[in-house]
C-alpha cells in the first residue's frame, strides 16, 4: 500500500492507496512546529483506523510539501517509523512533465502533482484549478509540458481579509446566495464572495485559452470548488482527490530511483 500525504497551508490530506483505488483517507490541520515524533502519533492513529500500522502493508510514501520545515519533519519521520526513504516531490524528482517555466525549482510540489493528475485524465491541454489556501490555476500544453500558471487569493483567504478589515461586515456562513443582487448585507457577502470568484474562474480561464489558443479542459479539486463552480459558467470536471493521484503517480515514475 502507498501512503500520500499532501501538506497544504492550512490542511494535510492523506491517503492510502491499495493499488489504483484509494482506500482511506483523512484530512489534519496544518502544524508547521510539529516535531517527527508528534508526527508519527498522528499518523499512527490515522492508520489505526484504516487497521494498519507503521510496521503493516504500507510499503511506500510519498510527499508533496509546501511547509519546508514539515518536509523535513514528514522525512524524518518516515525513516525513524517506516523504516525506509519516502519520495518526496522536490527539484531532482522525476515527475514525466518537463516544467517550462523560469525558475523550475520554485513551482509548488502540490501544484506540479495537481498538473500531472491533470494531464494524465484528461490529455492536454488541460487546467487544472485547485481552491484551497491559494486558488492555483496550473496549466499543461497539449504535449504534456507544464507552461505555469497563475496564484490568486484563495476563497477563505479572500472572505477573511474582508471580515478583518470591515467593521460592519460579519464574518458569515458561505453558503449559495439567492442572486448576484444581495438584498441583506450577508447576501451581499455571499454573492461577492462566490460568484465574484466564479467570475474570476471564468475570466481567468478565456484569458488563459487565448493565450494558449485552444480551449483547454478543465480540472477542478479542493474543498471549496463545488460551491463556486456552481455558479460558474464553464465545465469543470471535479476530482476531490488530484493531487493525491498525482502523488501517486509521481512516485510509481520513482520507485526504481536508488
Amino acid at each position: 500500500m502507498l501512503l500520500a500525504v499532501d501538506v497544504g497551508n492550512t490542511q494535510t490530506h492523506i491517503g492510502i492507496f491499495s493499488g489504483d483505488e484509494i482506500v482511506a483517507q483523512w484530512r489534519t490541520s496544518t502544524e508547521p512546529r510539529r516535531t517527527d515524533d508528534e508526527l508519527a502519533l498522528v499518523f499512527r492513529d490515522f492508520l489505526s483506523l484504516a487497521d494498519l500500522s507503521f510496521s503493516r502493508q504500507v510499503t511506500g510514501v510519498v510527499i508533496a510539501s509546501v511547509v519546508p520545515t514539515l518536509t523535513g519533519a514528514l522525512k524524518e519521520m518516515v525513516e525513524r517509523y517506516f523504516h525506509f526513504d519516502p519520495v518526496v516531490i522536490e527539484p531532482g524528482t522525476k515527475t514525466g512533465m518537463p516544467i517550462l517555466t523560469d525558475n523550475p525549482r520554485e513551482v509548488g510540489a502540490d501544484r506540479i502533482a495537481n498538473a500531472v493528475a491533470a494531464f494524465d485524465i484528461a490529455g492536454g491541454p488541460v487546467i487544472a484549478i485547485d481552491f484551497g489556501t491559494a486558488t492555483n490555476f496550473d496549466v499543461v500544453s497539449e504535449g504534456g509540458d507544464y507552461l505555469g500558471g497563475a496564484i490568486a487569493p484563495g476563497v477563505m483567504v479572500s472572505a477573511g481579509a474582508l471580515w478583518n478589515s470591515a467593521a460592519k461586515i460579519q464574518k458569515v456562513e458561505l453558503v449559495a446566495p439567492k442572486s448576484v443582487i444581495g438584498k441583506s448585507t450577508i447576501e451581499c457577502v455571499r454573492s461577492g464572495v462566490l460568484i465574484g470568484a466564479a467570475s474570476m474562474v471564468e475570466g481567468m480561464v478565456e484569458r488563459i485559452q487565448d493565450e494558449l489558443g485552444a480551449q483547454a479542459k478543465l480540472i477542478g479539486t479542493g474543498g471549496l470548488a463545488p460551491l463556486v463552480l456552481a455558479d460558474a459558467n464553464v465545465t469543470v470536471k471535479l476530482e476531490p482527490t488530484l493531487t493525491l493521484l498525482g502523488l501517486k503517480i509521481i512516485y510509481e515514475r520513482n520507485v526504481d530511483i536508488d
